[in-house]
């Protein structure tokens, strides 16, 4: 037998302890950043997926769409604005949003997830009412004896419930659902949502195994630029108090932070550059990225 042999079949062996442990449970992935825009990254996103629900793994997919809503806004002559990170969403700019991320981001991942051989669905946040939110309001505080100042998102929305009964039948009946972050308020108002932040509250619904944040980025690192593969939520604290942690990192971090708090058992800011990263760090002992324990 050759050595490429004896090590195929050791990598194989090395995936089949994470295979039995995660079989069954449900895995939420957050699909952004590069993975989504490289055509070799999306390839081996939509491979890792399928082969995930082949072996009896649960993948939910929440995707953001931010750069393609940008570049639609830009085709039609309406400037993108942002807050804090968060894009302005005035009644026009929803529609585009709604029209990129329900419907062209949203049905691109469903297909390239059926090319590699799965059965993807695709859904927003408003079919079956899934997601409920309201408007978001943007609080900032002002100097001493002023008051404080609201800024107004438009249809930037915050969740108020999840009701994921779609989706564990999707899942029960060997589907793999595509999430667009598209939430509905009572009045049937449209909300942006960050998909970070859906796909972290959805983690805590699903009472998810593991939730996978993709980004652009190693994972967390420290001042010397190390990857740090595990963190607890104390390491969090301690390292956004002496300045490592800030900027993009914190909301990520927060949100992670979160789902474990509410019932996910754990959850990992991976390198959504790195091809296979989903397998990488569910499969293997070396893993993509930083994971928050408990």
């Amino acid at each position: 037998m050759s050595s490429d042999s004896h090590s195929t079949a050791s990598i194989l062996m090395e995936a089949l302890p994470y295979i039995q442990k995660y079989a069954g449970k449900t895995i939420v992935v957050k699909y952004g950043g590069n993975a989504m825009t490289d055509p070799a990254l999306q390839q081996s996103f939509a491979r890792d997926i399928v082969l995930l629900k082949q072996v009896g793994i649960n993948p939910v997919v929440i995707h953001g769409g931010g750069p393609q809503i940008g570049n639609l806004l830009k085709q039609i002559g309406k400037e993108s604005h942002f807050v804090d990170g968060m894009r302005v969403t005035d009644a026009e700019t929803m529609d585009v949003v709604q029209m990129v991320l329900g419907g062209l981001v949203n049905k691109q991942i469903v297909s390239m997830i059926n090319q590699a051989g799965g059965r993807a669905i695709g859904l927003t946040g408003k079919d079956g009412n899934m997601i409920i939110a309201r408007k978001l309001v943007l609080e900032r505080k002002a100097q001493e004896n002023q008051p404080s100042e609201i800024i107004d998102l438009g249809h930037v929305g915050e969740i108020t419930n999840i009701d994921a009964s779609v989706v564990r039948m999707l899942e029960e009946d060997r589907f793999i659902p595509v999430i667009a972050p598209i939430g509905v308020g009572e009045d049937g108002t449209s909300y942006n949502i960050n998909a970070d932040i859906v796909a972290g509250k959805m983690a805590e619904v699903l009472n998810a195994e593991r939730l996978l944040l993709l980004t652009n980025t190693p994972g967390v690192l420290n001042k010397e630029g190390t990857l740090l593969e595990v963190l607890s939520q104390q390491d969090i604290q301690d390292l956004i108090a002496d300045g490592t942690i800030q900027g993009g990192m914190l909301p990520k971090l927060a949100c992670a932070t979160d789902a474990i708090a509410a019932g996910a058992k754990s959850a990992s800011i991976i390198d959504g550059r790195v091809p296979h990263a989903v397998l990488l760090e569910l499969l293997t002992d070396q893993g993509v990225g930083t994971m928050v324990t408990r």
